[in-house]
């Protein structure tokens, strides 16, 4: 599929999809996510959304499409945070600072794996969250000089997010959930 038929097709789709490479993938095989899921990824957006907003910062959940230029991929994160500029396209972003995806069992090697290659060469990214919902387990990849470093984070510890000059603890991030 094209770029221009996807684009075309997803506004209508009761569904929403991801594109890679020509290829379309729906993005939940069953309707609807966890209740863990959705309260992981609405910690993060509650924790953060005062913070980006006086940084005039956009931060979105789960809806709004980024779109990944060099490879003409889009995904739709769990939380995104875009402190760049303006993409002018007011359905996808393609500058994030920091990307999240809250890992479902259905696209749990495709989140840690696959993405991480596509995300990680984003110029502007400079954390990618993976974040467990059956533990409290996260690993943050984040860009240094010499490139990506991983901090995997168990039970407890916090992660920095250097666009908003803050951290996010583990505690913030399941509170509630685990």
């Amino acid at each position: 599929m094209s770029v221009e038929e996807y684009l075309r097709t997803e506004e209508k789709s009761p569904h929403k999809r991801e594109y890679v490479g020509g290829f379309v993938y729906p993005l939940h095989a069953q309707a609807g996510a966890s209740r863990s899921h959705v309260l992981i990824s609405g910690n993060i957006f509650g924790r953060l959304y005062a913070d980006a907003l006086r940084a005039g910062c956009r931060l979105y959940q789960s809806d709004m499409k980024l779109r990944v230029e060099d490879t003409a991929s889009f995904f739709y994160p769990d939380v995104m945070l875009v402190c760049d500029r303006d993409s002018g396209d007011n359905h996808a972003e393609t500058s994030p600072c920091l990307l999240v995806e809250v890992l479902p069992d259905s696209t749990a090697s495709h989140d840690r794996f696959g993405k991480y290659g596509v995300y990680t060469a984003i110029p502007s990214l400079q954390s990618y969250l993976i974040v467990e919902q059956k533990e409290r387990r996260v690993y943050a990849y984040q860009r240094q000089a010499g490139g990506w470093h991983l901090q995997d984070l168990s039970g407890s510890g916090s992660v920095e997010v250097p666009c908003l000059g803050r951290s996010l603890t583990l505690d913030e991030i399941y509170l509630g959930v685990l």
